[in-house]
């Protein structure tokens, strides 16, 4: 089985390079955590064979480091699942049939992991500008701020005396 990992958009045209055809109309960039889904995807999928040729596996281990480096631009330092998919990439591909495979489906998993964080909210901010800026409170926080500060004038209200 040799996949096929051109870079191509939904049109079939070739995109990027010199000598290739660019696009007829200009897709938005896609999500890096829908980009890593689909490529662990087709190591871990349920019905994906094993990629027989050594290419094979060196062109997924690629992609997948590939993804671990955009997912990792976007968590915080120091995330065990970030350490542990780093600490994978940061290995050789074994050699041998099966070892190979065996590392590829680690790396798969670890990418998952990875994935799972960032799209629980485990990213940093994107922007600067957002680092400083508050939370919105939830409706429940307001209504108790507004509760207790009635409360609080009531009280002042009614502790004043009378002339």
């Amino acid at each position: 089985m040799r996949l096929s990992l051109d870079p191509r958009r939904g049109n079939s045209q070739l995109v990027g390079g010199r000598g290739r055809r660019a696009s007829v109309t200009a897709a938005p960039e896609r999500d890096h955590v829908v980009a890593a889904s689909e490529t662990v995807e087709l190591v871990l999928g349920e019905h994906s064979p094993l990629p027989e040729s050594t290419a094979d596996v060196a062109d997924l281990v690629r992609l997948l480091r590939g993804h671990v480096a955009q997912l990792g631009a976007r968590t915080a330092p120091g995330i065990p699942a970030l350490l542990h998919a780093q600490r994978l990439c940061s290995d050789s591909i074994p050699e041998g049939y099966v070892p190979s495979r065996v590392y590829l489906v680690g790396l798969a998993e670890a990418t998952r992991e990875l994935m799972a964080h960032v799209e629980c909210g485990g990213s940093t901010p994107s922007s600067v500008e957002g680092v400083g800026r508050w939370r919105m409170p939830t409706v429940n926080v307001l209504r108790g701020a507004v509760f207790s500060l009635a409360l609080a004038c009531l009280v002042v209200a009614a502790s004043v005396l009378r002339t």
